[in-house]
């Protein structure tokens, strides 16, 4: 991680810290929870965040918010974005984020105790890199950040070919 987006995420962790602004997530995260109770087939949910809710202090790259859960003794399966950067941070629980390095899936395992550094509570995720999230005992959940609004985020997965032959198509 270079200096530049080190300080982009200590300066997201910072706002996420505030009380106010944890309290406003909270709520988004337990409608979003529910979501997920009575979709009970679903491996994640999601809510987009409103950007309101963290002042005037995001980084100007910084375009929409969301929260996702993933279910326990899950795995997301590949996505990329095209056209937007992703940070993602853990919130509460652990997950392993992977991303496709060109030959493999490189593990980020990421965990929500704020007295780790930002390198094991945070992952900063390329512009049409694939990645997915692999959950074990419990319920992951993690506030995210594009690049994007949320209108115009796309998100892509391969096709089933792709996926059986363990390649990802560039």
């Amino acid at each position: 991680m270079d200096r530049v987006e080190k300080e982009i995420l200590l300066v997201l962790d910072n706002i996420i810290s505030k009380s106010l602004i944890r309290l406003e997530i909270g709520n988004i995260i337990s409608e979003t929870e529910e979501k997920l109770r009575k979709e009970p087939d679903d491996t994640l949910v999601w809510e987009s965040i409103p950007l309101t809710i963290y002042g005037e202090r995001l980084p100007d790259v910084i375009r929409s918010s969301w929260v996702f859960i993933v279910r326990a003794h899950s795995t997301t399966g590949p996505e990329r974005h095209p056209n937007s950067q992703q940070r993602m941070m853990s919130y509460r629980g652990t997950g392993n984020l992977q991303i496709w390095d060109g030959d493999k899936w490189c593990s980020n395992i990421l965990v929500s105790d704020p007295t780790e550094g930002i390198g094991k509570r945070w992952v900063s995720i390329s512009q049409n890199i694939w990645h997915q999230a692999v959950v074990g005992e419990e319920n992951w959940v993690v506030v995210s950040f594009h690049t994007v609004p949320d209108s115009e985020l796309i998100e892509e997965r391969p096709d089933h070919s792709n996926l059986l032959s363990n390649k990802m198509e560039d």
